[in-house]
């Protein structure tokens, strides 16, 4: 039995797993969102927001820890100007995992991992509603398929009208 046993080992060794979870959160922190297995997710989640709590701190040793995980100064940077001061009223819970479904080639489960408010959700809202205004009508679309399905029953009506068979 695994009694008191914390964490997935994900087939792979400390050192590889380490690695990989700093490789993913240099990711999340540049990308602020990232598609994995669900399970790779799980993981990952605790540790991105131990980060992104420290980042909330803002002290030079909050950087100096943060910079254990991820080695690229200009994502600290990003991390503590950018992402942290969007949560500093919020007391935890900075990301969200949304399920996918399985992958085509092994069935693994796959999974979104995303900061719960994102760069647009401090835009302006006026500017939110603009953009939906300016959005393109359906109605265009809908006339090119017509064309299209014009294009081919006519080559069809051509194709049967040359038939050597008559």
């Amino acid at each position: 039995m695994r009694h008191n046993v914390r964490g997935r080992k994900l087939g792979r060794t400390s050192s590889h797993r380490r690695a990989m979870f700093r490789n993913q959160l240099s990711s999340l922190v540049d990308k602020e969102r990232i598609r994995t297995t669900l399970e790779k997710a799980k993981e990952l989640r605790p540790v991105a927001e131990k980060i992104v709590t420290q980042g909330k701190r803002g002290t030079i040793h909050a950087r100096r820890l943060v910079r254990r995980w991820i080695e690229d100064r200009s994502l600290v940077k990003k991390l503590f100007d950018e992402i942290a001061p969007r949560f500093a009223e919020r007391p935890g819970g900075y990301l969200r995992i949304v399920k996918l479904g399985p992958r085509l080639g092994d069935s693994a489960e796959m999974a979104l991992l995303e900061f719960v408010e994102g760069p647009e959700a401090h835009a302006a809202p006026a500017d939110a509603e603009a953009t939906k205004k300016a959005a393109k009508p359906r109605a265009a679309k809908k006339g090119t398929k017509k064309k299209a399905t014009q294009k081919r029953t006519s080559r069809k009506k051509a194709a049967a009208s040359e038939d050597p068979a008559e």
